[in-house]
């Protein structure tokens, strides 16, 4: 059986490379596939179903017109019954930044209560600053065991990962929606201050609702995450790595080694 990670990209996606290198160093049998092949469009044609996980990276896929991740979700949607054959095997559907709006637009999240949704339960807006933010961010773990791509992370560790984004607004078709993502334990990460409580602008950079940073689908097996864990693989890569002597290895470390290891056990 298949162990492979695939990095699905297309036009206008960035940190792909940051993403598929962070598998290879930990070993992982990771590779670059084009949204193209993956629909058949090109002779190098791949299937969704060759892979044990998925990732989609962040960037601006299609210049982000209409809205963000909307014309990428579009293409995948061609392959929708492939889709939710792949989540419904218990593989593994990751988004970040770019890939997260993917995926919200998609249905594949929250789904609360499909494997994709037919009607929108969430969307992103436009940053409550109303403009670009890339800052370090601090999130922190707040699931309790069901989203399998955080595993290796305990309750209510505190993190640093990057963001960079104009549309990392989360909010909600309901108030209903909201607290059943919060019964079905599917929040995975949320924005916090450095002293680990829930505060607002700048530490929650886009002004989304109750600080969500991440969620997952009611399976745990489809997560999407605003910030980014590619840029902090190495403690170097923290921006106060050379004044914190505690910064052991970089906080996105384990988000990757969370998937290896599910994928290696699949």
């Amino acid at each position: 059986m298949s162990k492979k990670i695939g990095i699905l990209t297309m036009e206008g996606t960035n940190c792909e490379y940051e993403t598929f290198f962070a598998f290879k160093r930990l070993k992982g049998d990771a590779e670059l596939v084009h949204i193209k092949q993956i629909l058949g469009e090109v002779k190098n044609e791949r299937s969704i179903g060759d892979y044990t996980c998925i990732i989609i990276p962040g960037g601006f896929s299609s210049g982000d017109y209409i809205r963000a991740g909307a014309i990428f979700a579009s293409r995948l949607s061609k392959i929708k019954d492939e889709i939710i054959e792949f989540i419904e095997e218990d593989k593994l559907l990751g988004g970040i930044c770019n890939g997260y709006q993917v995926l919200v637009e998609l249905g594949a999240l929250p789904a609360t209560k499909k494997t994709i949704s037919d009607e929108k339960e969430v969307a992103f807006i436009i940053n409550s600053s109303n403009k670009f933010e890339c800052r370090p961010t601090l999130v922190k773990h707040v699931n309790n065991g069901k989203c399998l791509f955080t595993r290796k992370y305990k309750k209510d560790d505190v993190l640093l990962f990057p963001s960079a984004h104009g549309e990392g607004n989360i909010v909600f078709r309901d108030e209903e929606t909201l607290n059943r993502l919060i019964s079905n334990d599917q929040i995975v990460f949320r924005y916090v201050d450095d002293k680990g409580d829930y505060s607002g602008y700048p530490w929650n950079p886009n002004g989304s609702i109750f600080n969500i940073a991440g969620i997952c689908n009611n399976k745990g097996n489809v997560f999407g995450l605003m910030p980014h864990p590619e840029r902090v693989f190495y403690r170097y890569m923290h921006p106060d790595w050379t004044r914190n002597r505690d910064i052991d290895r970089g906080d996105g470390l384990l988000f990757f080694k969370s998937i290896i290891d599910y994928v290696e056990r699949y």
